[in-house]
């Protein structure tokens, strides 16, 4: 019997989130509304996630003293962002059960090891090779052709750490800007729309997945999601169908969400995997208000051994992402019909910043 299968909070007993960003706040204040107790890791005094919880730990990921003491206060821990140290996991998963597990960070912290496990389950990807040099690069490009799209293996987000590569690029620039050792190159997908899944496992198995969402990007950032994404029915199940079974392949506990390509030009159209997050997601911050339960509370009924709930959405809805200076514009939102402005305490914009979100609910019409 492993951990997961163990856990069994009851009200009152306290989580422990690594990182407090955003979505560890999201994730606090769900916890709450269930009676569950949630204290803060995170090395940065100005985490906006400290705004909502009675204690809080900044140290650095590092420091194995204040993990201890922070692992000897929480009877579960889980983390709102991928990046964590493999060794602070450790530490922790020593301790008190540690959900999603440590081996899916190793999975996903790495670009080439989660394309990997990703074709092995059968599930497309765009083509993709390792890249360790320029000699390397060179090799791949001339199997993968060009455009194509250079990603550092690990740490990147939000448009960092990768390169659109052009026919005439010079290669040694684009290798040097890059700074890193450990790269993928992947095929350039002339994708119709992008889309994602927020899907929820229990340790028991049982799978609830959201209402697929589109998403619409500016300058690599999140702008806005819809759901439903305007795709067919057959389309969306089978979108459905690949998170399930990558969370199951997994032996997933919590929340994650499948990032995808609609891809066209077939008799069919047919969809392949980006990028697999193992926690909660911008693209599913409309469930707040959007659906009888957020993403942010089936993630804490996952890690708690609770139930999971059944998702149903409230109609149509679109989420807007405030960036840097789009905050400034909150007053407007909130006089907007059918609107719930979220703002997430950070201080001062700055550009790229997500500083809050508009959730817009239109309900449907029942005929």
């Amino acid at each position: 019997m492993t951990a997961s299968n163990l856990v069994k909070l009851k009200p009152g007993d306290t989580i422990g989130i690594l990182g407090g960003g955003q979505l560890g706040r999201m994730l606090v204040l769900a916890a709450a509304r269930l009676g569950l107790r949630c204290q803060v890791f995170s090395p940065d005094p100005d985490s906006p996630a400290f705004d909502v919880v009675q204690n809080a730990t900044c140290a650095e990921y590092a420091d194995v003293e204040a993990l201890e003491l922070f692992a000897n206060d929480v009877d579960v821990v889980t983390y709102e962002f991928e990046n964590v140290p493999a060794a602070t996991a450790m530490v922790l998963a020593a301790r008190r059960p540690v959900l999603p597990a440590q081996k899916i960070l190793e999975t996903t912290q790495d670009r080439l090891i989660e394309k990997d496990f990703v074709s092995k389950l059968g599930i497309g990807t765009a083509d993709y090779a390792d890249v360790s040099s320029v000699a390397t690069l060179r090799a791949a490009i001339e199997r993968i052709g060009l455009p194509a799209v250079i990603k550092t293996r690990r740490f990147g987000y939000d448009g960092k750490g990768q390169a659109i590569i052009r026919a005439g690029d010079d290669l040694e620039q684009v290798w040097q800007d890059l700074g890193t050792k450990s790269a993928i190159l992947e095929a350039f997908v002339p994708f119709e729309r992008e889309i994602s899944v927020i899907a929820a496992r229990s340790a028991s198995g049982e799978v609830e997945c959201f209402d697929v969402t589109e998403n619409e990007h500016r300058d690599h950032i999140l702008k806005t999601s819809r759901a439903p994404a305007a795709i067919p029915e057959e389309l969306a199940a089978q979108a459905r169908a690949i998170a399930e079974k990558i969370a199951a392949a997994l032996d997933y506990v919590g929340v994650l969400a499948v990032e995808m390509f609609v891809v066209t030009g077939t008799d069919t159209p047919t969809v392949l995997v980006n990028e697999i997050a193992p926690r909660v997601h911008n693209s599913g911050h409309w469930t707040l208000d959007g659906a009888s339960i957020s993403q942010f509370e089936q993630h804490i009924r996952a890690i708690a051994g609770w139930p999971l709930g059944k998702p149903v959405r409230h109609g149509d809805v679109t989420m807007t992402n405030l960036i840097g200076d789009d905050i400034l514009s909150y007053e407007q939102w909130l006089t907007v019909p059918g609107a719930t402005v979220h703002l997430y305490g950070k201080g001062t914009p700055r550009p790229g910043r997500k500083m809050g979100h508009v959730t817009e609910v239109t309900p449907t019409r029942k005929p």
